[in-house]
């Protein structure tokens, strides 16, 4: 199966998405990530994963194109511009939601907006999780 994940700019959710699916679909799961637009890395979000033992460090940050939707089997969009502006997909994809909010822009202190990536780090693994064993 080919899985890709979808989000704005491809730099929190989208990526840490693709960490975790690496780390938990075993070799019959191929995952990527892209953007509507490119952002570059977000150093927390690679932080986050560090914590758990995953590295992300090497993932790109990358725009979406009609190649990477052919290839896909399953598309999920982690934020609300994505699911919008997602591109039209070929008939044989499939494609879900998940509504995260974005943890790029929590506020307050560092252990704040830590937390909030932490958040979005272990809900997306439960997300996966769940859909991995469904599959």
């Amino acid at each position: 199966m080919n899985m890709l994940f979808l989000c704005t700019g491809n730099a929190c959710r989208s990526q840490i998405a693709e960490g975790w699916a690496r780390y938990l679909g075993g070799t019959g799961l191929n995952v990527e990530s892209a953007g509507i637009e490119v952002h570059g890395k977000n150093p927390r979000a690679i932080a986050v994963m560090a914590e758990v033992g995953i590295n992300i460090s090497e993932q790109e940050s990358t725009r979406v194109t009609p190649a990477m939707l052919e290839w896909a089997d399953r598309v999920v969009t982690v934020c609300a511009h994505a699911d919008e502006h997602c591109p039209a997909l070929p008939p044989n994809a499939h494609k879900e939601h998940w509504p995260l909010s974005d943890p790029a822009k929590a506020s307050g202190s560092d252990e704040e907006v830590m937390a909030a990536f932490r958040d979005t780090r272990d809900e997306l693994k439960s997300r996966i999780s769940g859909l991995l064993n469904a599959l």
